[in-house]
This record gives structure tokens, C-alpha cells and sequence, in this order.
């Protein structure tokens, strides 16, 4: 305990709301958000998380999100895998016996996470201007537990997408997630079922519920 108590992490937040993404959305969670970034995606929703200073250790993060009886955490960010601590707060989310995902950019090597953890991890479309810091090494890591998210904002996107996963064989979920009031979910449904695409159409339910409003 004492390790918990002397290993911090840069928090910007710790909230409690509805999982509004992924295989969870809907379900009651509890979500750490961690400061900082490497990327800078065009249609970033998080931009407040790139800078901060509010230190906390890990056993005041467990603490804080003991608070509610949800058993379902995500580690978020910013890219929560920029902070090497990272993975001691995940090993003790999993240790203390929570449902644990973790979204992530898919920019830094995702080997030395928690087997137990669930990965989110994006792949950049070329519209985020980060297309480059794909690690594309991360794909074959994915597992049944995981999930690989394209953010899709256009139809060049759209393509892009489904001519990567031609190439690759994917073991994880595939989501296809349209940007937020920049491309129609009726759209990306319409060209996913002209495809023929084995993904999941994924809407933001906490912006269809509250919008923009920071920390839901």
C-alpha cells in the first residue's frame, strides 16, 4: 500500500457517468482521466486534457473511485499511456476486482498492459492529420476483449478504413465511430451496410444525452 500511496499520476479528472462508447455504453462507470497528449487530432474533444498539474497518488485515485458502486473503470485521456505509471494504476484497478478498459491512441506499444485490462484503441484516419503516429504494430496485440475504434469524418476516411482491414487480419471488435456533428450516423450506417463490413456502428451516447458538457 505504501507504493500506492508514494506512485502518482497527472489527473485532470475523475467522474462518474454513463459509458457513452464501446461494448460498455450505457452501463454506470467510473472514468480517470489523465493529463496529456502527444497527438493533436483535428476533432480532439478532450483538448483540456492536454495540460495540468494535479498530481495524485494511486490510492487516492482508487479511493476516489470507490466512492461509487459502479465495477466499471476507464483509464482515459489524453493518452493515458504517456504516463508510465499508467500501468501500475491499471494493475490495481484489476486488482481490486473492476471491469477495466483503456482507451488509447494506439501511437505508443500497448504489450505491457494488464491481460485483463479491455484496450480501446483508435486507429487515426487521415482527416485527424495523425495518420503518421499509427502504430500499426499494436494491431496483432489486439485481442477478443478489445476493440479497435476508427474516428470517421468523410467518406476518403470512410475507404481508408475499409481498405485496412482488408489487409489486416483483426481479432478485437472493429468500431466505426462518425465525428460528431461533422459526419451524419445515417451516413456512415448507409456505407457500412454498402460495404458489407463486419464493424459496429458506435454513436457517442453521452453527446446525444448532454452535448459538449465537460466531465459526462
Amino acid at each position: 500500500m505504501d507504493n500506492l500511496n508514494n506512485t502518482t499520476l497527472n489527473i485532470t479528472e475523475i467522474f462518474y457517468s454513463l459509458q457513452g462508447e464501446a461494448r460498455e455504453v450505457g452501463i454506470p462507470t467510473v472514468f480517470v482521466r489523465l493529463t496529456g497528449c502527444p497527438l493533436r487530432c483535428n476533432y480532439c474533444d478532450t483538448a483540456y486534457a492536454f495540460k495540468g498539474n494535479n498530481p495524485l497518488s494511486i490510492k487516492h485515485i482508487l479511493d476516489e473511485v470507490a466512492q461509487y458502486k459502479t465495477l466499471y473503470v476507464c483509464v482515459t485521456g489524453g493518452e493515458p499511456m504517456a504516463q508510465s505509471n499508467c500501468l501500475k494504476l491499471l494493475d490495481a484497478l484489476v486488482s481490486s476486482g473492476y471491469n477495466v478498459s483503456m482507451e488509447t491512441s494506439g501511437s505508443i506499444d500497448i504489450t505491457p498492459v494488464n491481460s485483463k485490462v479491455s484496450i480501446v484503441m483508435d486507429i487515426k484516419t487521415p482527416s485527424s492529420t495523425e495518420e503518421h503516429q499509427n502504430r500499426y504494430e499494436n494491431l496483432p496485440i489486439l485481442e477478443k476483449k478489445d476493440q479497435l475504434k476508427f474516428v470517421i469524418a468523410s467518406r476518403s476516411d470512410f475507404d481508408w478504413c475499409a481498405d485496412l482491414l482488408d489487409h489486416h487480419e483483426i481479432q478485437s471488435e472493429v468500431l466505426f465511430s462518425p465525428v460528431y456533428e461533422s459526419l451524419k450516423p445515417v451516413e456512415l450506417a448507409d456505407w457500412i451496410l454498402e460495404k458489407n463490413l463486419n464493424v459496429r456502428l458506435q454513436v457517442q451516447l453521452h453527446k446525444i444525452l448532454w452535448g459538449d458538457q465537460k466531465g459526462k
